[in-house]
């Protein structure tokens, strides 16, 4: 274990079953940490099943993190519903499951943390001895403790605290949902710690006990079991999960630089003989050093002013741009004959649901969208990320005599994430990397040859 992270969950004093779990591992060759909790809920054993599934696409889709990180949490997290969701079908024991799940990203390269969270457990920043709650409850009872309607202890003590509006299995399609999954993030200095925790542990000791524990103990483990021990002291009346994170780079300390004593000079006192003051001198102005003053103004914002007339210009020619790439991609989709519609029906249906989309992620039924999609030009994608997944595998085919590339990408896109495709008929394989594409389950097929990406 390094010391840096730890994690730690246990059932408490009153279940007999433990349907948390958690993560709590350094990304092998990076410099990310990776936290979370999870706690399942729905019966005895539905709850851990779906916590399972849950942790399973968590360490899945996380196992090199690239890209718009909020993105890749908000689609992991439209993946593990989908994932809980399934797993329903399949057993009529476990239809009502379903997991509440915070997710954290510690970068300590570069001093930040990303985090997403659906549901009531949470995430802490304790730095300077202060310690804030980031995440917001997404049920009745933590909108009135978050809108000062009731205080912790009147929270503590609600008998709807552990009714959650939002859950993982709850509904389908949350990717397109922009409200559901609550994601941010946050500078992580050096010296700050993260917690992450079930609400065993919220619902058990306040904000002011969490704190002083936090505290009081110097190693994490330490702080992780003390903060257990309180909760199952206090009642334990659920189970209790906890992860530390803490940031343990060196902090950077500049030193004051002190000002260079210089003796004082003693003041000296001219007296100027009265025949030299004449009034007609004094008080004639000095023309030629008005013109040089004048001149030399002129000549220190000359330079100015030809940056901002550039700056000027340089934003009519992009706007003018903008205006112009913007009706070339309206320009080249104009809708074909009848005959020709039908033939690529598919791929307008998919140009004009990712037109539509509100949100960032898009998964693709297969029952809804036919495989294989046949394009005789790219599928435009105007924003700026965007996670496109295949529910089972779509193929997507390069019409004969097209040759061109199965996406246009705009040139504001950051980051597109695609999964579980196939792409048919493409020539150049490596193309969509290099404009910054992410592939999972990714297939190319061409002239008989197959190329898998994972």
């Amino acid at each position: 274990m390094d010391r840096n992270y730890f994690g730690i969950t246990d059932a408490g004093k009153v279940r007999s079953n433990n349907e948390d779990t958690f993560i709590a591992q350094r990304i092998e060759g990076t410099d990310y940490i990776l936290a979370c909790v999870i706690d399942g809920v729905g019966g005895y054993t539905g709850g851990e099943v779906a916590a399972a599934v849950a942790r399973k696409t968590v360490l899945r889709l996380m196992d090199k993190p690239a890209g718009d990180l909020s993105l890749l949490m908000q689609a992991i997290f439209a993946e593990a519903n989908e994932q809980i969701l399934e797993a329903k079908k399949l057993n009529k024991e476990h239809e009502d499951m379903a997991c509440v799940m915070t997710l954290a990203l510690a970068d300590l390269k570069n001093n930040q943390f990303y985090y997403a969270h659906v549901g009531d457990t949470r995430i802490y920043l304790l730095r300077d001895s202060s310690l804030i709650k980031i995440s917001k409850d997404q049920s009745f009872v933590g909108f009135m403790e978050d809108s000062g309607r009731l205080t912790e202890e009147q929270a503590m003590q609600h008998p709807k605290r552990n009714e959650i509006n939002k859950a993982l299995g709850f509904a389908g399609n949350i990717g397109i949902q922009k409200d559901y999954v609550e994601t941010g993030h946050s500078p992580f200095l050096p010296g700050d710690l993260i917690l992450l925790c079930s609400d065993g542990l919220s619902d058990m000791v306040n904000k002011q006990g969490i704190t002083d524990i936090l505290l009081q103990y110097e190693q994490l483990e330490q702080k992780g079991i003390q903060l257990i021990d309180a909760a199952n002291t206090n009642g334990g009346r659920d189970n209790i999960t906890v992860v530390l994170v803490k940031n343990d780079n060196e902090a950077f300390v500049h030193e004051v630089t002190k000002p260079i004593s210089r003796p004082k000079k003693k003041k000296e006192i001219t007296i100027i003989p009265e025949t030299t003051l004449k009034a007609d001198e004094s008080s004639k102005p000095n023309n030629s050093l008005a013109k040089d003053t004048v001149k030399t103004s002129s000549k220190d914002f000359s330079p100015l002013i030809k940056i901002i007339i550039f700056i000027i210009l340089a934003a009519i020619a992009f706007t003018f741009w903008k205006q112009w790439y913007n009706n070339e991609l309206e320009n080249k989709h104009q809708l074909p004959d009848a005959v020709v519609f039908n033939k690529y029906a598919q791929a307008l249906k998919l140009q004009d649901t990712l037109d539509k989309l509100e949100g960032n992620i898009l998964i693709l039924d297969d029952s809804v969208f036919k495989s294989p999609i046949l394009i005789a030009e790219p599928i435009r994608i105007k924003r700026d990320s965007l996670y496109l997944k295949a529910s089972g595998n779509i193929t997507i085919k390069s019409d004969s005599g097209y040759k061109g590339q199965p996406f246009l990408i705009a040139p504001a896109n950051r980051s597109v994430l695609l999964e579980n495709f196939t792409l048919e008929n493409f020539e150049d394989l490596n193309s969509l990397e290099r404009k910054g594409i992410l592939l999972k389950n990714v297939q190319f097929i061409t002239t008989g040859a197959k190329v898998n990406n994972k």
